[in-house]
């Protein structure tokens, strides 16, 4: 079985420092991407990872922010498809016909409706349609992209600087990860439903300008349903997509591809390779008891920890490699300790490669003890940390 191959390690250390610590790459697979990052949406598992937090140009990828704004807005019910803005003087020479960019070519002074602007980012890429709303829904482009910033701290977009709702050339002000741009692809993906179908639109007509999707890898016969592509002078070809096929929903972001040709075959390679070469495997059920904490000072010496949900991971078919997990928490828990309180982070690798991260939370409360065993808890702490500050110390010594 599964779980008998599974080893439990529980240390004083953080998840963050956890993850550093481990080579994310997957063993004989190689991509030709300067960054790139995908995960399998319903397990959260690394597929690929590859210079994931190194920044780049987001190009036109900024364009996904500005539809996360909007979308947000459009389900809070702030504005509504029918909502229209007027086409200022400055959208219509930055982005639109006179600017030679993707454009969906709306007219100097005229009004638009957002459906028809959403429709006009989504399918075309359209600058002058990022523009368009970022003025009429924060008054000016500058306002509108420090929302966006702002949105992307709240992601956890922890690198991601946004300059501008297009992606346009802004003296390097913006700037993203691959890793921050699949964790908006998942966002604007599962937060919403009714509104991201049009990145898989083929085709729509505005001023009588008939205009095919942007996206080289939709039709191509990979379930691709979005997202962008986009390309900075000095960086190269960049792609954030995502597909649904055979049950598995993959995301991935890739950065500084030399053509654009090489983009869409990279691309397509990766999926692909990540929809036939892996399987999804339960190793806890929900509320399963993973593991255990230490208490301080309570009635008891230690807690169960569980997971709220299943425990899945997306590995290799034929995989070579033993899969381990530790669970990370600060030792020990003090006493009085809630039932059902974040406690730990179980985390799940393969070959020294991390999988993915899964919150672990008390199966059940733990009172105070008496002051007699509280006292001897104070010694036994005592004791330990400084063993376990020792074994730190001539790590770090190494």
């Amino acid at each position: 079985m599964l779980k008998r191959l599974i080893g439990y390690c529980v240390c004083l250390l953080s998840a963050a420092s956890a993850s550093a610590a481990a080579d994310p790459a997957p063993a004989g697979f190689v991509t030709k991407a300067a960054q790139a990052y995908m995960i399998e949406a319903s397990t959260g598992t690394v597929l690929l990872a590859k210079n994931e937090d190194q920044a780049f140009s987001p190009a036109s990828l900024a364009k996904l922010m500005t539809m996360d704004i909007v979308f947000a807005s459009l389900k809070g019910g702030e504005i509504t498809l029918d909502t229209d803005y007027p086409v200022s003087e400055f959208a219509w020479r930055t982005g639109g016909a006179p600017s030679r960019t993707a454009t969906m070519f709306a007219s100097l002074k005229s009004r638009v409706r957002v459906e028809d602007l959403v429709k006009g980012v989504a399918i075309q890429g359209a600058n002058d349609s990022c523009i368009i709303l970022a003025e009429g829904m924060s008054g000016t482009e500058e306002n509108f992209a420090a929302a966006m910033t702002r949105r992307a701290q709240t992601l956890g977009m922890t690198k991601s600087i946004f300059g501008n709702s297009t992606g346009l050339p802004d003296g390097g002000k913006s700037k993203t990860t691959a890793r921050d741009m699949v964790t908006l692809a998942a966002d604007l993906q599962q937060t919403y439903p009714a509104y991201y179908p049009y990145f898989a639109q083929a085709d729509f007509e505005w001023n009588k300008i008939f205009q095919r999707n942007r996206n080289p890898l939709l039709g191509l016969g990979l379930g691709a349903d979005g997202l962008a592509t986009g390309f900075a002078e000095g960086e190269g070809y960049s792609i954030v997509a995502s597909v649904q096929r055979d049950g598995k929903r993959l995301f991935l972001a890739l950065g500084g591809i030399a053509s654009d040709k090489e983009r869409t075959d990279e691309a397509k390679r990766i999926l692909e390779w990540g929809l036939t070469s892996f399987e999804t495997r339960q190793i806890f059920a929900e509320k399963e008891v993973v593991g255990s904490a230490s208490v301080y000072g309570g009635q008891s010496g230690s807690v169960n920890l569980v997971a709220k949900t299943p425990v899945s991971v997306y590995i290799p078919v034929s995989n070579p490699d033993r899969l381990a997990a530790r669970i990370i928490y600060r030792w020990p828990l003090t006493a009085p300790v809630a039932a059902d309180a974040e406690a730990g982070t179980l985390v799940i690798s393969s070959g020294g490669r991390v999988l993915r991260e899964v919150p672990l939370f008390t199966a059940q409360s733990v009172a105070e003890g008496s002051l007699t065993s509280r006292a001897v808890d104070a010694l036994l702490e005592l004791g330990e940390s400084v063993f376990f500050s020792w074994l730190w110390d001539k790590a770090e010594g190494a």
